[in-house]
């Protein structure tokens, strides 16, 4: 019996929302917000905080600084039950920040790296993240320092046994390389969104970039927000509409979808089960602030599942 369901690799940080903004930015003015969170961030911990709120065991590894932030970081994500206890932090950089200027319907994204970039694999236990039914990557092209190194980080936990999955997550620089699709070779699930899957694909057609990426990976997951989800599995393509809630806030839902599709795949459940279970993790994401505020108190998460079930038959709670 492994340690673990899920083992994680990646950024660690907070994020730093603010609301209600002016539509435009003027310079050199003093612009208000009408309100704010600082709550955690980063895809990577955001998936692993997720997966463990919803019972799955996870072991994450990281790089943050011994600072402040930092702290503030590691104790958020220990405290969902994930084991941080291989999390290395260092004293010459600063634990990474992201700002997020949310507007309706869009949102600025401003990310200071700092320890971000410098996660590599001399970093990781392969021993500790190999002790698990399956390993996930998000933020591909973020980490910079360990993206020379993805692939033969995913051939290894592959040879290992575990199952893998990968959500590449924006690319900064607008390039969308190549190198992606070495690592692709090994990874069973790949959860792009839409915007991502033409990004990669190359291409302005959703339905083209499906048939593309589909042809790379066992399976494809496609993430189309307010319009729910799709999977491709070679032939087979199942569609999942979203779940309808009042939304406060789409950080994090992404992610969120991640964590719900993660925690009913690893235990075998089929498709449409693990497509039902990510819509409906990033539904209850979009209800609080950030990627994983709606997710920390157990019976808001409970009574929302229980609520939802209803309209997602293939749901088993």
């Amino acid at each position: 019996m492994p340690r673990f369901d899920v083992t994680i690799a990646g950024e660690l940080n907070l994020d730093l929302i603010l609301y209600g903004l002016p539509a435009e930015l003027p310079r050199e003015r003093e612009l208000l917000a009408d309100g704010m969170m600082l709550t955690l961030g980063s895809s990577s911990a955001i998936v692993a905080h997720n997966l463990a709120c919803l019972g799955s065991r996870v072991g994450f590894q990281s790089r943050i600084g011994k600072d402040e932030l930092g702290d503030i970081a590691l104790n958020r994500l220990s405290a969902s039950g994930v084991d941080t206890s291989l999390v290395r932090r260092t004293a010459t950089s600063n634990t990474g920040l992201t700002v997020i200027l949310q507007h309706r319907p869009w949102r600025n994204i401003l990310t200071y790296p700092g320890t971000i970039t410098e996660l590599s694999l001399n970093d990781l236990d392969l021993h500790y993240l190999g002790d698990s039914r399956h390993f996930h990557l998000s933020s591909f092209y973020l980490q910079s320092s360990l993206r020379p190194n993805v692939a033969e980080l995913f051939r290894q936990v592959k040879t290992a046994g575990l199952t893998t999955s990968l959500d590449t997550n924006d690319d900064p620089e607008n390039r969308w390389a190549e190198d992606l699709r070495d690592v692709l070779r090994y990874v069973d699930v790949f959860l792009p969104n839409e915007r991502e899957a033409c990004k990669i694909a190359r291409t302005d057609d959703v339905e083209r970039a499906v048939q593309r990426l589909s042809e790379l990976v066992p399976v494809l997951v496609v993430k189309a927000g307010a319009k729910g989800a799709l999977a491709r599995r070679g032939k087979e393509k199942l569609e999942c509409p979203a779940v309808q809630v009042d939304m406060i806030d789409p950080v994090g839902a992404g992610d969120s979808f991640d964590a719900g599709f993660l925690h009913q795949y690893v235990r075998g459940a089929d498709l449409a089960t693990c497509l039902a279970w990510g819509n409906l993790a990033g539904a209850l994401s979009t209800t609080g602030s950030g990627g994983t505020e709606a997710f920390r108190d157990p019976t808001r998460r409970g009574t929302f599942f229980r609520e939802h079930a209803a309209v997602l038959p293939k749901l088993s709670l």
